[in-house]
């Protein structure tokens, strides 16, 4: 079992920059997992969305389209934390943050049924 928690959610304005951390608490290696963040905006019919992939000593990242330039994923195995920098903030940017850890896909890194443990979310707001 892995516990998840993030932190580091918040209110700011456009341009602004936010840092999110999930911290992790398992009798499992840190590095065994690969960490994701995804994001699910608040409305009808909003589904959760991948935001960042990091695989599991931090060597390749992945990006949705719409953050890339702007956020940055990282991890710290000895902290048992991964991190999500996110600058140059929009007002689309808007939702409750999650991270996600999983072993090992059987498809796609960016869906949510891939991963078997998620934090409680932290929610980002962005004014405009």
């Amino acid at each position: 079992q892995v516990q998840l928690v993030e932190s580091g959610g918040g209110l700011v304005q456009a341009g602004e920059s936010l840092r999110l951390s999930c911290a992790a608490s398992s009798g499992r290696t840190f590095s065994d997992y690969y960490m994701s963040w995804f994001r699910q905006a608040p409305g009808p019919g909003k589904e959760r969305e991948f935001v960042a992939r990091i695989s599991k000593i931090g060597i390749s990242k992945y990006y949705t389209e719409s953050v890339k330039g702007r956020f940055t994923i990282f991890r710290d195995n000895a902290k048992n934390t991964v991190y999500l920098q996110m600058n140059s903030l929009k007002p689309e940017d808007t939702a409750v943050y999650y991270c996600a850890a999983t072993k090992g896909y059987s498809g796609s890194y960016y869906d949510p049924p891939q991963y078997d443990y998620w934090g409680q979310g932290t929610q980002v707001t962005v004014s405009s």
